[in-house]
């Protein structure tokens, strides 16, 4: 109810059925109509009448055997016999309609006599009538009222498709200038802004890529000179910070690659790469250990899904003391949790976690090597698969890391 659509669709449905019923109560007041008592109130008078004419001259009056037939109509009979009743004596009076005439029978001590009556509006007057004219014009307005309803906001049902189709690289795609014109002035202006985005975005990764290649020489130049340095600890350390600005330079490399990479999907079934890569990290030394595994198959980059759960992994078995991972596959998605047992990271930093160079100084409290961008690449990762990833605190301690991704039809994937 709260929609664009319901919201015009009540409002020309209001608009119409206000102004017929203005223009209806107009007319009633202008001709009046007669109400259930004008109505009915000559027609008993005309049976009395009727009666005394048959008492005092016979012979003006034809008499018949029997009604006059045809269809009985009970509801006018009633009503007719009961305001009768009012005025004298209950008289067992007939309305009926035959040949399309309203007739009218009226019992005397010779017989029936019967005469033509004109239509009489229902019993409870013009303002049933009227409830029942405005029932139905409500019900028209309500449709015709949908229906443009429907037709006008279609062109923004198309925008809000659209908008909702962003996909994991924020652009929007390019949306057809149709409707009305204010429609399509919308339209050009969110075509021109995913336009300036998408170059904007460019140049930012052009910018982010150029720089870590530049500094590739510097950073040589310098851990040239730092050999010359005498003392083994300054050297030492000029030698690590050497290292860590290297690092940082290879992962914005790596970052630009992961944004800008268009490899093809494929299907996987993620339990056997979780599993081939917990066995991997596991010989290089990290506390990993794959505690629960159902087969599951995801749609997505070899390469790309393999270095993101390398770095969560990583993450998890560095920072958090050792990583537990489990698999859990279903029919709409398949979900890895990886859970450690490290110190967590503050609550009002937990937005934070994928932001790039991201660190918890205060949840970590030794020094580990690593440019903050793991998590970020991950994440660039996974919403490229269509998926995504929760970092939240344990409920004793730690860090769980859950990723859920769309899950395949292993049928059709053809995994085994």
């Amino acid at each position: 109810m709260n929609t664009l659509r319901a919201k015009l669709a009540i409002l020309i449905a209001v608009v119409i059925v206000s102004v017929v019923s203005f223009s209806t109560a107009v007319l009633i007041y202008l001709f009046k109509p007669p109400d259930e008592r004008q109505a009915i109130g000559p027609l008993a008078e005309q049976v009395q009448l009727l009666e005394q004419v048959v008492r005092v001259a016979p012979e003006l009056v034809t008499i018949r055997k029997e009604p006059a037939g045809g269809e009985i109509k009970a509801a006018l009979t009633a009503w007719l016999r009961d305001a009768l009743k009012t005025q004298g004596p209950a008289r067992n009076v007939v309305v009926s309609r035959k040949n399309d005439l309203p007739l009218l029978s009226i019992p005397v001590d010779q017989g029936w006599i019967i005469t033509q009556i004109p239509d009489l509006p229902p019993q409870g007057g013009v303002f049933n009538l009227l409830l029942m004219w405005l029932a139905f014009i409500a019900l028209g307005a309500l449709a015709v009222a949908l229906f443009f309803a429907n037709r006008m906001v279609r062109p923004l049902v198309v925008l809000e498709r659209a908008i909702e189709s962003v996909g994991p690289d924020a652009l929007l795609p390019e949306l057809p200038m149709v409707g009305p014109a204010e429609v399509r002035v919308t339209t050009k202006a969110l075509n021109s802004l995913s336009s300036r985005l998408k170059i904007a975005m460019e140049s930012r990764m052009r910018l982010v890529a150029a720089a870590g290649h530049d500094l590739r020489t510097p950073i040589t130049r310098m851990r040239l000179r730092a050999e010359f340095v005498e003392d083994d600890d300054d050297r030492a350390m000029w030698l690590k910070d050497i290292d860590e600005l290297d690092r940082i330079a290879d992962s914005a490399i790596l970052l630009v690659r992961e944004e800008s990479g268009k490899s093809a999907p494929e299907s996987l079934r993620l339990d056997v790469l979780i599993s081939e890569l917990v066995d991997e990290l596991r010989a290089l030394s990290y506390d990993v250990t794959l505690t629960r595994s159902t087969a599951g198959v995801v749609r997505a980059s070899r390469t790309g899904l393999n270095r993101a759960f390398r770095n969560l992994i990583i993450n998890a078995a560095t920072h958090g003391i050792r990583a537990r991972v489990a698999v859990e596959g279903s029919p709409s998605e398949v979900i890895v949790v990886i859970a450690d047992d490290g110190p967590g990271i503050p609550p009002d930093m937990i937005g934070q976690v994928f932001e790039p160079f991201f660190r918890s100084d205060r949840a970590r409290t030794k020094h580990f090597d690593g440019a903050g961008l793991g998590l970020t690449i991950a994440n660039e990762i996974v919403q490229r698969a269509g998926g995504s990833i929760k970092i939240e605190n344990g409920p004793l301690r730690g860090l769980l890391q859950t990723v859920r991704l769309p899950a395949e039809d292993m049928r059709l994937s053809g995994s085994p």
